[in-house]
């Protein structure tokens, strides 16, 4: 790797002679701009808008735009003298938990190599009290032209210094939550929770990639080859909003342990959420059990009926043999007189 910075950590009255390496690198497809018509490149080219003519980059410059519109040239030489402390020194300022830098503000990381063999020792010593501390070196840096905050922490043997935001850069997040209180059953959180240690397990960081720049090289091959592009497979619709959490939860679960080969058993959390009473409307249940209590009756009455219909009939029966042998007494006597 090419050194990007020459300077020193000042520790103290320590000083150790370094150079930062580009910790990272991306590997995006270059794309170029094109005219769509014909596919020709388009090019910026600088002007002038005095003479009206291009100009070369040697002859470019910075300026500075006063309110009443007038310009301020700022030569290379003019940012190159600026009186900063932190120029050609990272000038360690502080030693804090990494938990106290909130992670919004890093940004872009670089290897910090010793100079030559005279900066090893103090080098190790800086690297090695980090480690057993624990802790990050709070640190100001001037790079390309401006001053940086930025942290010194070890990663496997070796410095990492990474650039960070001031901290009047980074935006409030206020009126980004939801506002109001939201309730969260105990059963809900501990779906989570399960789901959360469902993904965990067997994650394996190095194996993941950029699908976009893979899917667009798939694009740029076809277009060399003059055959018909990929196309994105149809996404199945969503269904819309979710309307039953807990639901949603036991269902990612269970699609999760499938996608490796697992059975979907039943965790302690679903069956906790299984032994709960479902949530009947009161107003319905009290309906269903006066309909219950009347049918109840109704039948009741029936089987009355029916048990009485047979007693009737039968004392329908004994008046009706006692009406005739009274009437056969009065036929037999009227006959005798």
């Amino acid at each position: 790797m090419r050194a990007t910075w020459k300077g020193a950590i000042s520790f103290g009255l320590v000083t150790i002679p370094v150079q930062l390496f580009t910790a990272t690198e991306e590997h995006d497809l270059p794309l170029r701009q094109v005219h769509v018509q014909d596919g020709s490149r388009v090019r910026m080219r600088r002007f002038c808008e005095a003479e009206d003519k291009e100009i070369p980059y040697a002859e470019v410059a910075r300026g500075y735009e006063a309110p009443d519109g007038s310009m301020i040239t700022l030569t290379d030489e003019d940012l190159a003298d600026l009186p900063l402390p932190s120029k050609k020194v990272i000038d360690v300022l502080a030693f804090v938990d990494a938990e106290a830098i909130d992670p919004l503000m890093l940004s872009k990381a670089y290897y910090v190599g010793s100079s030559d063999r005279s900066a090893a020792k103090p080098y190790a010593l800086l690297r090695d009290a980090l480690a057993q501390a624990g802790q990050i070196a709070v640190t100001k840096i001037a790079l390309r032209s401006r001053e940086a905050l930025a942290v010194l922490r070890v990663r496997d043997d070796t410095l990492v210094l990474q650039t960070c935001l001031w901290p009047d850069e980074v935006r409030p997040a206020a009126g980004i939550a939801p506002e109001g209180e939201v309730a969260i059953r105990p059963q809900e959180l501990k779906m989570a929770r399960s789901l959360m240690d469902t993904l965990s397990e067997d994650f394996d960081l190095d194996a993941l990639h950029d699908e976009y720049q893979e899917a667009l090289r798939q694009v740029v091959e076809a277009k060399l080859q003059g055959v018909e592009p990929p196309h994105e497979a149809e996404a199945a619709p969503s269904g819309g909003k979710v309307l039953d959490l807990m639901a949603a939860l036991e269902n990612s679960v269970r699609a999760a342990k499938e996608s490796r080969g697992e059975e979907a058993a039943e965790t302690e959390e679903e069956a906790e959420v299984t032994k709960l009473p479902a949530r009947k409307p009161a107003k319905k249940t009290a309906a269903k059990k006066t309909a219950t209590k009347t049918a109840a009756k109704t039948t009741a009455a029936k089987t009355a009926e029916k048990r009485a219909a047979p007693r009737k009939t039968a004392r329908k029966a004994q008046k009706t043999q006692k009406t005739q042998k009274a009437a056969a007494g009065k036929s037999t006597k009227r006959a005798s007189a």
